[in-house]
């Protein structure tokens, strides 16, 4: 027998992961583990002919955002490689290859006409054209919900069997931390391929969702994940360590679990504090003002958009107030030379520091 969950008593009942279809917030059951949560997302490969380098070449890991400028970008705007890393150059040519995740703003197939590189601080290269490389064909390995207590309207749809049946259709699957807290979700198209009777319990199941239709965490940010599902931090600057690339994924789960819970704001005038040892990137940026303005774990902002909607209230903070920044001798000497997407030349410090103060937050520097 399978033990089953009600949709109306599941809220307390869940483990750290809940399959929930979206339209209508059915609970389709909640279980312990997850296999298949991590892996390599499916990712752009691009071979740039008669590449030529601007500086040194970059190693295989290229950087947290690459943009590719087109000479005319009245008809081309730049378009973006996030994750970007270099397989080097193929054998007997004049090329070099790059891959990275393109599925929102990444090239088209072909471009004809020179490209330059450049990863957000510097000019990387050019190219006199690319193309995109096919990769073999690759079939992802499935989500497996292990242990999980399906609900009625699961149980009912494993009995009838169809194809129809089996196609649940848009479903998030939503993950907590030790505590029983929301962290983040995990949207995808949830397809049945297999269920089976699960070891970890007689009345339990192990559910099968077909992986084409699932996007996978990466793998290098496993040991962030790990970290926040044991609880969130209970001390500021737990990301310091960090590399760009993971401080990326935590601000990601930042973010993310943010958009979940909801806090008074302070009232105006109240004075915060800024650990500036740290903003060596845009990343720690956001991570050292988000733990400012809300404590460990914080969010206040992950782009300057978002920055400017926190400054406006519902983000813990009520303007006027006022910020001191300690150690921004750091933050100036890495973010006063950055790129814009299509390669021009600003000072990000500075502007983060006119938003801040057209937001309402007087900032002394320390």
């Amino acid at each position: 027998m399978m033990r089953t969950v009600h949709e109306d008593t599941a809220q307390g009942r869940h483990g750290r992961y809940r399959l929930t279809e979206t339209e209508h917030g059915h609970v389709w059951g909640s279980c312990a583990a997850a296999d298949g949560l991590f892996g390599e997302p499916r990712r752009g490969t691009y071979e740039l002919f008669g590449w030529t380098p601007e500086g040194d070449e970059p190693g295989d890991r290229v950087g947290s955002r690459v943009w590719l400028v087109p000479d005319d970008q009245e008809l081309d705007p730049p378009w973006l490689l996030e994750d970007a890393e270099s397989l080097g150059r193929p054998p007997g040519t004049d090329s070099r290859v790059l891959t990275g995740l393109d599925d929102y703003e990444g090239p088209p197939e072909g471009h004809r006409g020179r490209v330059r590189v450049h990863d957000g601080r510097r000019w990387l290269g050019s190219c006199r054209e690319f193309a995109r490389v096919l990769p073999p064909k690759h079939v992802p390995p499935p989500l497996v919900l292990r242990g999980l207590a399906p609900s009625d309207r699961l149980r009912a749809a494993l009995s009838r069997g169809t194809r129809r049946a089996l196609d649940l259709q848009e479903a998030a699957l939503e993950i907590h931390d030790d505590r029983g807290e929301p962290l983040t979700e995990r949207l995808l198209r949830a397809r049945v391929s297999a269920w089976r009777p699960s070891s970890r319990g007689t009345e339990l199941i192990d559910l099968e969702l077909d992986g084409a239709h699932f996007e996978p965490v990466p793998a290098h940010a496993r040991p962030v994940w790990e970290r926040w599902l044991a609880g969130p931090p209970d001390n500021p600057g737990a990301w310091a360590g960090l590399d760009t690339r993971r401080r990326g994924a935590w601000l990601d789960l930042v973010r993310e679990r943010a958009g979940r819970r909801t806090r008074p704001d302070r009232p105006a005038g109240h004075a915060y504090e800024l650990d500036g040892r740290h903003v060596t990137d845009e990343a720690g940026l956001y991570l050292a003002l988000g733990e400012a303005v809300n404590g460990p774990g914080g969010y206040f902002g992950g782009c300057l958009a978002a920055l400017d909607d926190c400054l406006r209230g519902t983000f813990g903070c009520t303007a006027p107030a006022t910020l001191l920044w300690r150690d921004a001798a750091t933050a100036r000497r890495h973010l006063s030379r950055a790129l814009t997407p299509d390669g021009r030349r600003y000072d990000q410090f500075a502007v983060i520091l006119e938003v801040l103060a057209e937001g309402g937050m007087h900032v002394t520097l320390a």
